[in-house]
Formats: structure tokens, sequence, C-alpha cells
């Protein structure tokens, strides 16, 4: 991951994974504190996996059936389930100007115990598209991946073009 502003960022070690939520969401524990805590994947959205008011506004703006963006919210779960295992270790990386988001959920970028980052195996596999109502500092890069993806007909786009 670049980052580009080194000092504005928080990095938390040391964190165990021990829930799945869903495409973009991920419960983590704290080895020392033992506390759980949720994270929001940042930068990123993916397809819910429940009716709700974010799927009927999507169902509305996007012109795709609920049960259709349900159903690629759950490809996009499993493709996350897929990249990690409960107990593994990771990495937090947060920036400071946006620590959570308006449900208290912290948001950050999940770096794997390999050195990848699951929010940019999620945008660059087509699993997960950027969120460009926050900026995060990979906005940039994040859209030229998820075109990139779009255009290779990957993940979820592989089913429709656009979600």
């Amino acid at each position: 991951m670049q980052l580009n502003a080194k000092e504005t960022t928080i990095t938390k070690s040391l964190l165990k994974i021990v829930k799945f939520v869903d495409g973009d969401g991920i419960i983590l524990e704290d080895f020392v504190s033992k506390k759980e805590f949720e994270v929001r994947l940042y930068g990123i959205d993916a397809p819910e996996i429940n009716y709700c008011n974010k799927i009927k506004k999507d169902e509305i703006e996007l012109q795709v059936p609920a049960e259709l963006l349900i159903k690629l919210g759950y490809l996009s779960f499993y493709f996350l389930k897929d990249q990690v295992n409960l107990g593994d270790v990771c990495t937090l990386v947060q920036e400071q100007n946006n620590l959570v988001d308006k449900y208290g959920r912290l948001l950050g970028y999940l770096i794997l115990n390999d050195g990848r980052v699951l929010n940019e195996i999620m945008i660059k596999e087509g699993y997960a598209k950027p969120y460009n109502e926050v900026f995060c500092e990979m906005l940039p890069m994040y859209q030229e991946w998820n075109l990139q993806a779009k255009n290779s007909s990957k993940g979820l786009y592989s089913i429709v073009n656009k979600f």
C-alpha cells in the first residue's frame, strides 16, 4: 500500500480476525486487550447481504433488483472469506481524518500477514467498488483499479456492469 502522507496515518498491529460481517466489514480482536471491534474496509463498498435501506436506495439508483444485489453481496462476502482465515493476524492502518464512520465502526486498510491489503484485493478482483462519498488517500488508485476490473469483467463485473 502506498499512502502519500505517512504522518497522517495510525497503525494498529497484533490484531486477529475473529468474524466476517460482509464484503467490506470484518471483526478484529486486539491480542493485548482482547477487545473486539468492527472495521469497515476504508475506501471500498461491496453490495449489501441483507435487505435494508441502503439496498432500497441502490436498487433505485442502479436500476438493479434488490434480490440480484443481495446475491452479488454474498459473492463479495464469500470472496472476502476466501482471502483470509479466522485467526489470521493482521495490521490496521487508518487515516487520521477519518477514523470511524457514522455507525461507530473503525475505518481502515487491512494489511494481511503476507503484506497484501484486503481493500485493494477486493477492488482489483472486482468484488467491491470505490466508495466515493468519503475521500481517502487511495481513492484515485481504487477508481483506476475498479475501471480495470470492470473492463476485464472480473468478479461481480462478470455478472453485471454496475453494482
